[in-house]
């Protein structure tokens, strides 16, 4: 079975909720997720063993607190290169964080990112359904790249 990486940092449990949402999707297209905070990964053997990756971080003065940064500098060191990808996050008013994650796996890492692109998510949607929904999708779709590959 497929494995995915689901490693976040959230500060008021909103991007947690997104994260196990999206491992359910991932889940649902019949993946293995692995649930981690992304400041509990201290080496990038920690990142080792996975098919593919999404990283999340809630926005926080229009960019994402300075522990995901330290997580991003860690898996740079990975090799992630060509491997599935996305990028995820809970927001009040800019949403910029996303974008920030998923620049730095396509272009840095050179990941293969999800043609969805950066998912963000207002904290106020992400306990609703069509939050919920939205983000099982997303953990689908990066699941779906995988299957693809094989194909």
């Amino acid at each position: 079975m497929k494995k995915i990486l689901i490693a976040y940092i959230s500060r008021a449990g909103h991007t947690q909720q997104m994260a196990d949402y999206i491992a359910e999707g991932v889940r649902m297209a019949g993946c293995e997720a692995g649930l981690q905070i992304a400041a509990t990964i201290k080496t990038e053997k920690d990142l080792a063993g996975y098919d593919g990756y999404i990283f999340g971080a809630p926005t926080y003065h229009r960019t994402m607190p300075p522990v995901m940064e330290s997580f991003l500098f860690i898996a740079q060191q990975a090799g992630l290169a060509g491997k599935p990808g996305g990028a995820f996050g809970s927001y009040t008013h800019s949403g910029d964080a996303p974008l920030h994650i998923f620049d730095t796996m396509e272009h840095v890492f050179k990941m293969a990112m999800t043609s969805l692109g950066p998912f963000k998510l207002l904290e106020h949607l992400v306990d609703t359904p069509d939050g919920m929904r939205a983000c099982q999708s997303y953990g689908r779709a990066i699941a779906q790249m995988l299957a693809d590959e094989a194909l």
